[in-house]
């Protein structure tokens, strides 16, 4: 038999494990509302060849390649346990299991470490929190497709209303269409239906109410049936308190502002500050996506190193709000063409860092620059530490980071030296170290933080509404502090 052969007999056998992981999978996700992951990424939902695919890329972290046939086992292991909701990494369970030393079998590794989430330590599956979306552009779009994603356990979170401005004829399916396709992100996962008669789009089942209405206190979403629900606000309209508060209508509980907040309004980065939202609390922002994008890297780097200061220049992909060809706006800059030029304009994001990361003393400056590509930015963080450091130090510490932390969902790493921005679309972390283009020399530190500014954005909202609503349930293994 030829090398070829050896490789090809090797492929075909691990599809076949990939492909019997994908009822288990499947059952445990629907039955129990356990989320099966890997290395932070969801297997929930996948083809044959993504789960490879994501096994494969572990290389790219963990220095070595992941194979189905390492974390098959774990998988078996998991449906011999009483589980409740949870989210479980079997790229964790497989890793740490190679460093234990007690000579424990799979089953009784996996009891162990999945022990929170198992008989009388489980927490019990919750009733689906009521979620609307005001506003249905870029953000609103992928957040849909996130919650209908999620959806799938009927349980979480449930989108059950959208609000738009009234538009003309077919309104209704010319925004069903935006959602079933899109040029950057690609097809709608699933099926997508449309009842105009009732203004309803039904979305994998979902079925999602389409409210006309130009101001928020026009909206009584009780005679919908919505109850207790989180208002996902889109539009960015409104930023303070006072605006937001316009949103506190019958049937909304909380709202969550997708663009940074102004005055009190909390700026909540999942991962870094999120665990500080009172109960209370019922007016919120998720900062920005470039806030996001840095914050937790920064938050990483000051806890090992210390940060006295720091500049972020951001290489940002152009937005809806310029224009396509030079035209009037009241920015200076952004009326020029963003297809054709590049375009210096300004950033909140440094000034955003304090609300998110008090504890941080460091001055953070920051400069934007927009660039003719239509998603996926790049943040360039250049650091004065408190101690030198080599980039071997900085580079391990930063992969572990993205394995072990408590931020390995905000923070991915790659050392793939021929990685380019388009590589990055459709990322779900709030950014991704690119090892290859890390720079140390003593106590200055240069971080190059890719990050998809639409999608790994919405996927760090999702996370905040997920933890204001009761729903973000736990990972297992823990995650070490």
């Amino acid at each position: 038999m030829t090398v070829n052969d050896d490789s090809f007999t090797n492929w075909m056998h691990r599809e076949e494990i990939a492909e019997s992981m994908i009822p288990i999978i499947g059952k445990l996700h629907r039955e129990r509302d356990v989320t099966v992951l890997l290395h932070s990424r969801s297997l929930v939902n996948k083809s044959v060849v993504s789960i490879l695919k994501t096994h494969r890329f572990a290389r790219q972290i963990a220095g070595a390649e992941l194979s189905v046939t390492e974390t098959m086992p774990f998988l078996r292991a998991l449906t011999t346990l009483d589980l409740g909701p949870s989210q479980i990494d079997l790229g964790m369970l497989a890793t740490m299991y190679k460093a234990d030393e007690r000579g424990l079998s799979v089953e009784e590794f996996t009891a162990e470490a999945v022990a929170g989430a198992t008989g009388a330590n489980k927490i019990e599956r919750r009733e689906p929190r009521d979620v609307v979306l005001y506003g249905f552009g870029r953000i609103g779009r992928l957040v849909a497709r996130l919650l209908i994603e999620k959806a799938g356990s009927g349980n979480g979170l449930r989108l059950r209303a959208i609000v738009v401005r009234g538009g003309g004829p077919r309104d209704i399916v010319k925004r069903a269409s935006l959602l079933r396709r899109d040029s950057i992100h690609g097809q709608f996962q699933g099926t997508i239906t449309v009842d105009e008669d009732s203004s309803t789009i039904v979305a994998n089942g979902n079925a999602i109410k389409v409210i006309y209405a130009d101001d928020p206190s026009h909206v009584d979403y009780t005679e919908y049936g919505v109850r207790d629900a989180i208002l996902i606000d889109n539009t960015g309209k409104w930023r303070d308190r006072e605006g937001l508060s316009k949103h506190l209508r019958p049937g909304i509980e909380k709202v969550v502002l997708t663009a940074p907040g102004k005055g009190d309004v909390p700026n909540i980065v999942h991962g870094v500050n999120h665990d500080t939202v009172k109960p209370d609390e019922q007016i919120l922002s998720c900062a920005s996506c470039t806030t996001n994008a840095i914050v937790p890297p920064l938050k990483a780097m000051d806890d090992e190193y210390g940060v006295l200061r720091g500049h972020v220049e951001t290489v940002h992909s152009f937005t809806n709000d310029q224009n396509l060809l030079d035209n009037y706006h009241k920015s200076e800059r952004r009326g020029r063409s963003a297809p054709l030029n590049m375009v210096i304009t300004e950033t909140g994001a440094a000034s955003a860092v304090a609300k998110a990361l008090p504890e941080l003393k460091a001055k953070i400056s920051g400069s934007s620059i927009r660039v003719p590509v239509p998603d996926v930015s790049i943040a360039i963080l250049n650091l004065q530490l408190a101690r030198e450091a080599t980039r071997e130090e900085v580079h391990d510490y930063l992969r572990e980071v993205s394995l072990t932390s408590p931020l390995k969902r905000q923070i991915d790493f790659i050392t793939a030296p021929d990685a380019v921005s388009s590589d990055f679309i459709g990322s779900r972390h709030a950014s991704i170290v690119d090892a290859g283009a890390l720079k140390v020399d003593g106590d200055n530190a240069i971080l190059y933080l890719w990050y998809d500014n639409e999608f790994g954005y919405s996927c760090q909202v999702v996370r905040v509404v997920q933890h204001v609503s009761g729903v973000e349930y736990p990972t297992y293994p823990a995650t070490a502090v």
